[in-house]
Formats: C-alpha cells, sequence, structure tokens
C-alpha cells in the first residue's frame, strides 16, 4: 500500500499501541537478560504466568493512566506523564504480587533495572509513534457532501474528537449554495469533478451528510456508485460521526432518530442484569465500608469548612421517570438554593473550600451507593438529573427522557468523556455520551466506563 495512503482506524491503532507496549517492554528485558547478569524476569524460561502477568498488568494500568485515549498518545508531554505514571505502578504492584511473579531479588538494583527497563522501552516506543505514526502521512482523509451551511458544524463534531481525521474537501448539496473553497484546509468540489478529485488527493472515504434527497442530484449519484465499485467507502455521517465520537448525534438526525438508535439488547437481558445487580451489591456493600471508613475525617471536615448537616438529600429522577431522593455528603453553604434550582457552574460560589475538594476527589458520592443498594440506581448509568430541569431540557430535547429507559448510575459514559455540564448545550452534548451508552451498553463498556472512573478520580478531575 502506498504509504500516502496508509491509515489506522480508531481500534487498529488501539491494538497496535497495546501490542507494542508489550513487545517494546519485553524486547527490552530480553535485551538486559542476554547482555548483562539481570536475571528477575527470565523471558525464555519455561513459566509463562510471570509474563503473562507483566502484559496484562501493562495494559490494565495503562488504560487506567489513559495510554490508549488517542488525544494523549499524540502529544508527547502527555503520554509522557502517562508513561511514568503507567510504569511506576505496573513495576510497584508486580512486585508485589505473590505466587505468580517472581520472589524478590536479593540484588536490589535489579528491581531498578526492571524499573527502567518498563520505563525506557514504552518511553522510547511512544516517541517513535508521537513522531511517525501520528504525524500527518498517517491521516485519514475524507470528502463530506452536505448541505454548505452546515459544513463548519459537521466537521467540527468530528475533528474535535479524533485527530487522525480530516476532512479535505466538500460537495454542497444546496441547490442554493456554491461549492466554492470554504477554507484553506476545506476545498469546495464540483460533483463531476469528484473521482478525480479523489483519487489526487488520496482520499480515503466519502461521508454523505446530506438531510435533502433532492440535493443528491443524478450526476452525483453516478459519481458515488462508479466510485463504490472503484472501491471507495462510502458511508452515512450519523455512522462515521458515532464511531469516531462515541456518541449519538441527535441534534443531526432530529425527527429520524429513532431509526438510528436501536436499543442495546443487553438492556433486556436478563442475565446481564441478574450479574450486574449483583456486581451493584458487592459494590455498594464496599464503597459503603469505605465511606464508613473516612466518616470521621468527612465529620471533622464538614465541621470546619461547610458548618452545616452532615449528608442532604435531592429530588432525582430515576428509571421510566420515577422519583427518588438522592443521598450526598454536603458540598455547598446553608441555603444554596434560597433563589430557586440553578445549575451548578464552575467554580461556583455556593461550593465551600472543602465540598470543592470533596468533589473534585468524588468522595461527596459515597453516600450513594445506598441508594444503589436499595435499587434506585446503578453503579454505571445516565447521572439522574433534578425533575425541574429535566422538564425543562425536555421542552427543548425530544429526546432527553429517553435516557429514563435504564437506572440512573453513580459513574457513566457522559462522566467520564465530558466535563460537568452547567447550561442547557452541556446537556446536549451529555445527552449524547448517554444515548450512546444505552445503544451500546455490554459489560466491555462498563469495564471501560470503570476503568476511565479511576483514571478521573486519580488525575483528580471531579466537579
Amino acid at each position: 500500500m502506498n504509504a500516502k495512503k496508509m491509515h489506522f482506524e480508531i481500534s487498529e491503532r488501539k491494538l497496535l499501541l497495546r501490542i507494542f507496549d508489550i513487545l517494546a517492554v519485553f524486547g527490552v528485558l530480553f535485551f538486559l537478560e542476554s547482555v548483562s547478569q539481570f536475571d528477575y524476569l527470565i523471558l525464555s524460561g519455561e513459566r509463562l504466568w510471570p509474563s503473562i502477568f507483566l502484559a496484562f498488568y501493562i495494559t490494565v494500568v495503562g488504560s487506567v493512566f489513559e495510554m490508549y485515549n488517542l488525544q494523549v498518545a499524540s502529544n508527547q508531554f502527555q503520554i509522557t506523564r502517562s508513561i511514568m505514571l503507567t510504569a511506576s505502578v505496573t513495576v510497584l504492584v508486580y512486585l508485589l504480587t505473590p505466587i505468580y511473579t517472581p520472589l524478590l531479588p536479593s540484588n536490589r538494583i535489579q528491581i531498578l533495572y526492571f524499573y527502567l527497563a518498563v520505563l525506557g522501552a514504552l518511553f522510547i516506543w511512544r516517541s517513535i509513534y508521537v513522531r511517525f505514526l501520528a504525524s500527518q502521512r498517517f491521516l485519514k482523509k475524507a470528502v463530506l457532501i452536505c448541505d454548505g451551511a452546515q459544513l463548519k458544524e459537521l466537521v467540527a463534531g468530528l475533528n474535535t474528537t479524533y485527530p487522525h481525521y480530516t476532512i479535505v474537501g466538500f460537495v454542497n448539496t444546496d441547490s442554493q449554495g456554491s461549492s466554492n473553497p470554504v477554507s484553506k484546509n476545506i476545498v469546495g468540489i464540483d460533483p463531476s469533478d469528484l473521482t478525480l478529485f479523489a483519487q489526487k488527493n488520496s482520499v480515503s472515504e466519502i461521508v454523505v451528510a446530506s438531510q435533502k434527497t433532492d440535493g443528491i442530484t443524478t450526476l452525483l449519484y453516478n459519481q458515488l456508485i462508479h466510485m463504490l465499485e472503484g472501491g471507495f467507502i462510502i458511508r452515512e455521517y450519523t455512522q462515521v460521526y458515532e464511531e469516531i465520537t462515541q456518541r449519538i448525534p441527535v441534534q443531526y438526525v432530529s425527527q429520524d432518530f429513532y431509526r438510528y438508535f436501536p436499543f442495546s439488547r443487553s438492556n433486556q437481558n436478563h442475565l446481564y442484569l441478574l450479574i450486574i445487580r449483583i456486581l451493584e451489591i458487592l459494590f455498594s456493600i464496599t464503597g459503603i465500608l469505605i465511606g464508613l471508613s473516612i466518616l470521621p475525617l468527612i465529620v471533622i471536615g464538614n465541621l470546619i469548612g461547610n458548618r452545616g448537616k452532615l449528608f442532604y438529600t435531592q429530588e432525582r429522577v430515576g428509571k421510566n421517570g420515577e422519583i427518588f431522593n438522592i443521598l450526598k455528603f454536603r458540598t455547598m453553604v446553608k441555603n444554596a438554593e434560597a433563589n430557586g434550582a440553578v445549575f451548578t457552574t464552575t467554580n461556583d460560589a455556593r461550593i465551600t473550600p472543602f465540598g470543592k475538594f470533596m468533589r473534585k476527589a468524588r468522595l461527596d458520592e459515597f453516600p450513594q451507593f445506598i441508594n444503589i443498594l436499595k435499587g434506585d440506581m446503578a453503579v454505571i448509568g445516565p447521572r439522574p438529573e433534578r425533575p425541574v430541569f429535566v422538564n425543562e431540557i425536555a421542552e427543548l430535547m425530544p429526546f432527553y427522557e429517553t435516557r429514563h429507559v435504564v437506572k440512573p448510575g453513580l459513574t457513566g459514559w457522559a462522566q467520564v468523556n465530558y466535563s460537568y455540564g452547567d447550561s442547557i448545550s452541556d446537556s446536549l452534548m451529555k445527552l449524547q455520551y448517554d444515548l450512546y451508552y444505552i445503544k451500546h451498553r455490554s459489560i466491555f463498556l462498563d469495564v471501560n466506563i470503570v476503568v476511565k472512573t479511576l483514571s478521573t478520580v486519580l488525575f483528580y478531575r471531579g466537579q
């Protein structure tokens, strides 16, 4: 394949990163074993468990510290921070794992060699990735077929999420518009020149986003048919958007929403729901015990910093629109909503200094394990919203109440992918993530959310 046309898809990139992380570490360890007296981890031996556990720890710990977030992986500064955290935690956990990993060496310099090998291997390989595989050479180029008035919004929806996907041209399907150049990077294309432009610019796929069927002229339709026969990939915009952003574009599909939104079978899978419920009970009991262990510190902090009741309850909307009372530790001043309910904003003056710390560390959420144990909430699901805001948002977003087909959660796909929302537009963005979760709900996605939640807590990104 010509290097100019080479591109790795999102799933391919993430798999590539995981495989080469492991190969790089094992390669450096094998080299150390061959040229020095390093023998803490002998890769050439018959026992496979030590190597399997090391590979497992690298991928799991790397996921927690965002090693496989493509935006982080493409930034040298951010990935260096992640490498240092991943290498440090991986080596520490590996050394402390009994039975399945080698005994601690009597010569403690071997531990230093082991750590430097893991750290150096990851740093060298990831530097190569940033320098070469994340370069312009491996971008995926696409042409967008849409109405000119929608172009800016559609392009922004794709480019802000995936750094390796770029729109290089567009065909205007608005009969009243023109195909003049839009910007320095996006060129207007006449339908008759589409095939030639795609061949000349090594375009990987054509994305059709026009909602007006009369905008797809006979000339353009024939061009697309010939391109499809010639091996070009032609996809619909909502499909591309969902794959890249991992959210549902409800603002684009409009009244045709349910055509693009088949519910996940997991929502009716009794075995899946039973397993999840058992795990939720175990999680909630564990969470309550942890909460009780830190309760004295929170009581002292609340007396000094909040000077109000330790707990507070608030009405929230649960599954099927049923109202329940959510339980939280207090983080705001007394009478915070004396003038009525309002969204919590960034740097909200009503949040006390101790309350801000609790929110950042997610400590204020611990009492919600009681809600989970009672069955009002799940561990994973859309965050429950207040009835007054649900009514207000639902008037503007007809699909908003679709969130209530599943239980609300302590954490969710929107929480780990988007910052705290303090406006209607933020609620729309979070809705897209929530609906993506409902559509693709599975054990794998649940585990992914748990791992991302750990990253949020460890990087102190709560709100």
